[in-house]
């Protein structure tokens, strides 16, 4: 049975399948190596998430995944007294969620590579104009979310990473190393560009090379096709499978 990576998130998770997304992308590299299963819910923040952890993640299950990526934040960081406010999450509470969501995956399985995974930064001028149309005149005037704060939560999810001792992807300070972020890696000051979902698909393999789930060094699930012997072909599968 391959191993399964899953992808836990927000909006820019639940897209990561689209064409040029960084779970389409692990899909390919991945290919006859592990699952990986998109569980991503548009909208979603921390707080949320709480509720689908013992149905994504059931302690009973005698299959867990090797590898889950958490990747929340982006609408934790929504302003108050926006229009996107009932998505706010306050700070120190993002941070006990991320705690919580970490603890459960632990205990789901000890040996899970665990990547929390920061909100990217927030370019305020193209949220604005997308916010216009939607939203009206006050959401032309007022940010729904800022960088800086962003930041903050993007250094609150490392820190809980580093109080677990688990993998992090710093995407918020990564991505505004390139000068041109703003355009170059987000669709409307949020979401990702192609360029943008590579950023996260390279980190995320990185991530996942340095430990032990390093593409080319797993095993395929099935024989190679130039493997099977044509005379004998069961020969292979019982050589490395089990039937």
């Amino acid at each position: 049975m391959r191993p399964q990576f899953v992808l836990f998130g927000d909006s820019i998770t639940e897209l990561s399948f689209k064409s040029g997304g960084w779970g389409a992308s692990l899909t390919d590299t991945y290919s006859r190596k592990a699952d990986i299963l998109v569980r991503g819910y548009d909208g979603y923040t921390s707080r949320w998430a709480l509720f689908l952890l013992h149905h994504i993640f059931p302690l009973t299950s005698s299959t867990p995944p090797v590898a889950t990526t958490v990747f929340f934040g982006a609408n934790d960081a929504a302003l108050t007294g926006r229009y996107s406010e009932r998505q706010h999450v306050p700070l120190d509470e993002y941070k006990e969620n991320l705690r919580k969501i970490v603890r459960h995956l632990k205990e789901c399985s000890p040996t899970m590579l665990i990547v929390l995974i920061t909100p990217p930064p927030i370019d305020e001028e193209w949220q604005q104009q997308y916010a216009a149309s939607p939203h009206g005149e006050k959401a032309m005037k007022l940010p729904e979310r800022t960088n800086e704060v962003t930041g903050i939560y993007a250094n609150g999810c490392v820190e809980v990473a580093k109080e677990f001792g688990v993998s992090s992807v710093n995407l918020w300070s990564k991505m505004q190393e390139i000068q041109g972020w703003q355009k170059k890696f987000l669709s409307d000051g949020l979401h990702l560009t192609p360029e943008g979902n590579r950023v996260v698909y390279e980190e995320v393999v990185k991530v996942l090379s340095g430990a032990w789930l390093s593409a080319p060094e797993m095993p395929a699930d099935f024989p190679h096709h130039l493997e099977i012997d044509p005379e004998n072909p069961a020969k292979v599968f019982q050589e490395r499978c089990l039937l």
